[in-house]
């Protein structure tokens, strides 16, 4: 390392199950500015510690006060948290008194959302943000850039993975990410009115991810709104390389008599599209089989944030 290249920020990770494990595995293998210090988990026999001792990451199966109480917590300036809305809380009232920002993988939504290509430098000084959800990230890219053209009246996003890629975690969670995705289809995607659906599909062997995106909007140029949706899938590409349209973005008439017009704002009558939009998202395989890429555009984008974060905060002349 030269002299003018910034020392790496020190990351921990709290959840040693398949999401931690993927996302330590990408600090390692992907990350200049990110250094990882730390894993903590509850399960001492887990899969995810004795992967991190083997590749020299200290430990500990204490869950949170277990990390605060290591040495090497002393030097960590950011705190991943893969594990559930419910332990999260609880984590980030051990973890901000103590100055540590937190990248939140669970729905707990407790910070602002932030999806690394629309809102991704909004965000820099809160201590958490919140990674939303897999299907959240995956879809409120499109929504964003449909909005960005026209105004989207109403959002609908479907995510279906795998049912072997979703842990407990996630199925705990699903009531979680069904509310957190719909409101962050509002907030960070522009949508007036959001819907989120997920699908878990028991197919064998297991599909990759794939994502439906629905808006409503007022007539308007469908070239440009293609455009915009093909340069974000693009900018997405740039940390997620599996993710891909399937095919063109799509435009249906709205008919006069056809239901969705309720879905229009008030006192609204001239002529309206449904703008389809159909994802497909492979993992990188750094930990997990490429078939969940729900986990892994997760992962992928709690890294970006975090070496934004890292980035503002030597910046800003604040400790690594």
């Amino acid at each position: 390392m030269s002299r003018d290249t910034p020392a790496p920020t020190k990351v921990a990770v709290i959840g040693s199950g398949n999401i931690g494990t993927d996302l330590m595995i990408k600090v390692l293998r992907l990350s200049e500015s990110l250094e990882i210090a730390a894993m903590a988990g509850i399960d001492p026999g887990s899969d995810g510690l004795a992967r991190a001792r083997r590749l020299g990451v200290a430990t500990t199966h204490g869950g949170v006060e277990g990390l605060v109480a290591m040495d090497e917590f002393t030097d960590v300036g950011i705190v991943f948290d893969a594990t559930s809305a419910g332990a999260h809380h609880r984590h980030d009232q051990v973890l901000r008194p103590l100055g540590r920002t937190l990248v939140d993988l669970t729905p707990a939504a407790l910070g602002p959302f932030v999806v690394p290509p629309v809102n991704g430098t909004d965000h820099l000084d809160a201590p958490n943000v919140n990674m939303v959800t897999c299907g959240g990230q995956a879809t409120i890219p499109v929504v964003a850039a449909i909005g960005a053209v026209t105004p989207v009246h109403y959002g609908e996003i479907v995510a279906s993975i795998a049912s072997r890629s979703a842990g407990p975690g996630t199925r705990a969670n699903i009531d979680e990410f069904t509310e957190t995705t719909a409101r962050a289809v509002e907030r960070v995607g522009g949508a007036a009115r959001g819907k989120a659906i997920i699908i878990l599909n028991p197919a064998e062997p297991p599909l990759i991810m794939r994502d439906t995106v629905h808006c409503l909007v007022s007539a308007c140029a469908t070239e440009d709104i293609t455009a915009s949706v093909e340069e974000m899938a693009d900018r997405v590409r740039t940390y997620v390389p599996g993710y891909r349209l399937k095919q063109r973005v799509q435009f249906e008439p709205v008919a006069p008599d056809d239901p969705l017009r309720g879905l229009l704002p008030p006192g609204a009558t001239g002529p309206a599209l449904r703008v389809s939009v159909f994802l497909e998202v492979e993992g990188a395989a750094h930990y997990l089989p490429a078939y969940a890429g729900n986990l892994d555009i997760m992962t992928s984008a709690a890294l970006r944030t975090a070496e934004r974060l890292a980035a503002h905060r030597t910046a800003q002349g604040e400790p690594r």
